[in-house]
């Protein structure tokens, strides 16, 4: 978009913040009361980008409304109020959100070339290429876990932010665990810091002890790095004392550190 892309950007932010938009925050997203007045302006501005250039669809009868749009927008911009971009996930066109959980189906190619299809019950996923090209695919969610996941700030369980931590990952090469950092040493620290979590975690659970994130972070990079994502902003204080070196990487990359609501 260049320059035509920035100035419209720019006129999208000078708007206004609809009143309705605030009554909806205020009434089903409790870490918005949180944001102090600063923030609360990053994130209106981050929002009106993102409503105004994102495309919402609604699949399994779902009807759209303002109310879906405005949460799974306000969610998703949480993580860049810190890093306040231009542009709010360059390359993600689309959002397609169901009613509830929905089922999909996987091919996955074994050993001999065998390929095999799982269909599993799935509350969102986030598609890093589509069709092959190299722009991004749509972030997919089902509403009633955008909700639930809303309502709840502490569980750390948010479909939002952990669909749109991986689409700050697949920025780069692809979906692994190492979104685009500041500088050469940061990616050296990233590693050092993430490896070592992601195979302390995977141990720990081996032997059957637990830690402060839920077990699907040991399934990959990728997924370690998402759900750190969502204790980050949802269990701040029990990170920084269980892995505050992956606390303070975090906080890094996101550039502030989100109130406790615990």
């Amino acid at each position: 978009m260049g320059w035509f892309g920035r100035r419209r950007r720019q006129r999208l932010r000078e708007r206004p913040f609809p009143e309705a938009w605030r009554t909806i925050l205020e009434a089903g997203f409790p870490a918005y009361a949180s944001l102090n007045d600063e923030q609360r302006t990053r994130l209106h501005h981050q929002m009106q980008v993102f409503l105004g250039e994102k495309r919402f669809e609604g699949a399994g009868g779902l009807e759209m409304t303002d109310e879906i749009r405005v949460m799974i927008a306000a969610q998703a911009c949480m993580l860049l109020i810190g890093r306040n971009p231009d542009e709010p996930f360059p390359g993600l066109k689309s959002i397609i959100v169901y009613p509830r959980a929905y089922f999909a189906t996987a091919k996955s190619v074994g050993p001999g070339g065998v390929v095999t299809e799982e269909t599993t019950r799935r509350a969102g996923e986030s598609w890093s290429h589509l069709f092959g090209v190299s722009s991004h695919g749509p972030v997919v969610l089902a509403w009633d876990q955008v909700a639930r996941g809303a309502i709840d700030p502490s569980d750390a369980r948010n479909v939002v932010f952990h669909e749109f931590a991986h689409q700050l990952d697949s920025h780069t090469t692809g979906m692994d665990g190492a979104p685009v950092l500041d500088s050469r040493s940061s990616y050296s620290a990233w590693a050092r810091v993430l490896g070592h979590e992601f195979r302390a975690l995977r141990r720990d659970l081996s032997m059957g002890r637990r830690g402060s994130l839920r077990s699907y972070a040991a399934t990959n990079p990728a997924e370690f790095f998402a759900v750190a994502t969502e204790t980050f902003f949802e269990r701040p204080n029990q990170l920084r004392e269980t892995n505050p070196e992956l606390f303070e990487q975090l906080r890094e990359f996101y550039a502030w550190e989100p109130a406790s609501l615990e």
